[in-house]
């Protein structure tokens, strides 16, 4: 695989979007408790389109924030020496409630760690699920998904992005390429 090559399309992942969007309302049924919270970058975008999609199928308003994982990350000192931290937005008590995590890629699982600690120290939700766009395989840590929009094996050496036009100024997608 010398070039990027596109797995998916963007049609395809608003149809994925929605599939995940069924599945959520199917397992959560009360909003009143379900918060959604992307993880910084692409799963905040994300994240905005699945509670965009519950407000259309469920009527109803969920609450949303957004988390920084940067200063939880375990390999923090081999990113860099001056780490980029953005900030979390989370506006409301999550004791008690039910949290749904959201991001791009499930890969290591070393970034949901990361956000896990970072979300218990806004409080102790009665329950945290996960949704990814994509799962690529290749766990280190017990992490799974609750809601998975589609699963793509994949080898070491290959990267899965998951491209959102208002981080990478292009048509959504998923691609595939070769580490380089």
């Amino acid at each position: 695989m010398e070039k990027e090559k596109t797995l998916i399309g963007g049609e395809e992942m608003r149809t994925i979007l929605e599939r995940l969007t069924f599945q959520i309302i199917e397992k959560c049924p009360d909003p009143k408790n379900t918060c959604i919270v992307g993880i910084r970058r692409r799963g905040v975008f994300i994240a905005k389109r699945i509670e965009e999609c519950l407000k259309k199928h469920n009527k109803r308003e969920f609450e949303t924030g957004t988390i920084d994982i940067t200063l939880y990350r375990d390999d923090l000192s081999e990113i860099s020496n001056m780490p980029e931290v953005h900030s979390s937005s989370i506006d409301f008590d999550v004791n008690g409630k039910t949290l749904i995590l959201v991001d791009d890629v499930l890969f290591t699982g070393r970034t949901i760690r990361a956000a896990l600690d970072a979300l218990l120290d806004y409080g102790r939700p009665s329950k945290i699920m996960l949704a990814v766009m994509v799962d690529r395989g290749h766990r280190e840590l017990p992490i799974h998904a609750d809601f998975t929009g589609k699963y793509i094996p994949t080898s070491l050496e290959e990267v899965i992005h998951v491209k959102v036009r208002e981080v990478d100024d292009t048509e959504d997608c998923v691609t595939i390429s070769r580490r380089s």
